[in-house]
């Protein structure tokens, strides 16, 4: 590991965190950072999202675009993958080609029908007994192999002690209504889903992919396409979920 690139890497991010200011920008910005890092590295575009678990539930808090973001949720709807397993053992883990790996069956098939090839999780250590991930996507089997965990590694490490000064700088109350939202989201896809499975008494997996389906072809956010099923059935165009802080 380099000393020069941890650095520099380091040196971004506190960049970044200066000129944004804010908690929610600062995110958005360190995983479009993070796309860019991997990207180079890789010689092929890699997307970027961070997770962070929350009452033992992985929830995504910031993408590099909608793709990173989509991709991200569907391990959190299928209940298993590298992020997940990344958090479980503190240690990176890398799914380098969907079509091959046996590892998680169902989320492998439905990386593969949103068009994404290969992943990688790596932890991160936000301080405040907090729990995240850094998460990656290549849209082919390939790009994302061995040689390029150690970069991502790299980069997870100074992106972890420039988001711990991130949450330590930000208002509690912008934390919590960040997480509320993301939350929020979380929850509306998880009904939706259980709606679509008791329409057309399919598996939470074929569900998911009727949402996803959609969402990509209306070019509409996955979470507003949920609000669209569940305000459908319970005749509200304004949908509210509950949970505890």
């Amino acid at each position: 590991m380099a000393f020069h690139q941890v650095q520099s890497d380091y040196d971004q991010l506190q960049g970044l965190l200066s000129e944004v200011g804010d908690l929610k920008n600062f995110l958005n910005g360190l995983t479009r950072l993070a796309s860019e890092v991997m990207t180079e590295a890789a010689g092929a575009k890699v997307e970027s999202a961070v997770t962070l678990l929350r009452q033992k539930r992985p929830v995504t808090i910031a993408g590099s675009s909608e793709l990173a973001v989509r991709l991200d949720e569907i391990e959190q709807s299928v209940g298993g993958g590298p992020c997940v397993e990344a958090l479980r053992i503190g240690r990176p883990v890398l799914l380098a080609d969907v079509s091959t790996d046996t590892r998680w069956p169902t989320y492998c098939t439905a990386l593969a029908a949103a068009g994404c090839g290969s992943c990688l999780g790596v932890p991160l250590d936000p301080g405040e007994n907090a729990a995240a991930a850094l998460n990656f996507f290549a849209s082919a089997a390939g790009p994302i192999r061995e040689p390029m965990v150690a970069r991502a590694t790299t980069f997870a490490e100074s992106a972890g002690q420039a988001m711990a000064l991130a949450v330590r700088m930000a208002a509690k109350d912008e934390l919590t209504g960040d997480l509320r939202a993301a939350m929020e989201k979380r929850t509306v896809i998880d009904l939706a889903t259980g709606i679509i499975m008791g329409q057309n008494r399919c598996t939470q997996d074929e569900a998911f992919k009727i949402l996803m389906k959609v969402s990509s072809n209306r070019n509409v956010k996955l979470a507003a396409i949920a609000e669209e099923v569940v305000g459908r059935v319970s005749g509200s165009r304004n949908v509210q979920t509950h949970f505890d802080d």
